[in-house]
C-alpha cells in the first residue's frame, strides 16, 4: 500500500503492539523501555534523516524518513496522540504563512 492512509494503518498496528511481548516485538520492546527511549529513537532517526539528506541518495533519505515516521508513530501512541490529532493541526495551519503561524503560538 502506498497511499496517505499508510500512517493511520501503521499507527493502528503500533498501538496494538503496546501490550505485546517485548521478546517478540520490537515495538513492544520500545514501549517497555518507556518514553525517554522512544523519544531518543525519534531523535536518532531525525538525525539520520538529516545526514542522509546531506550526504546520501534520495532513496536513503526515503528509507531514513520511513524509520523516522515509524518511531514517531510509536511516540504518538505512547503519548496518546492520534494521527488525526496531527492531521487536524496541519489542516488548521493550511494556507497560513509559516512565519505568521509560528508567531501566533502561545505555548513558547
Amino acid at each position: 500500500m502506498t497511499d496517505q492512509h499508510i500512517l493511520d494503518q501503521l499507527y493502528t498496528v503500533v498501538s496494538e503492539r503496546k501490550g505485546a511481548d517485548p521478546e517478540t516485538s520490537y515495538t513492544a520492546k520500545l514501549f517497555a523501555k518507556g518514553t525517554a527511549k522512544i523519544a531518543q529513537k525519534v531523535g536518532e532517526e531525525g538525525v539520520e534523516t538529516v545526514i542522509a539528506a546531506l550526504a546520501e541518495t534520495p532513496q536513503k533519505v526515503a528509507s531514513e524518513s520511513a524509520d523516522l515516521l515509524y518511531h514517531l508513530t510509536v511516540l504518538w501512541a505512547d503519548q496518546g496522540v492520534k494521527p488525526e490529532d496531527v492531521w487536524n493541526i496541519l489542516a488548521e495551519r493550511q494556507g497560513i504563512s509559516g512565519i505568521a503561524e509560528k508567531a501566533s503560538r502561545t505555548d513558547k
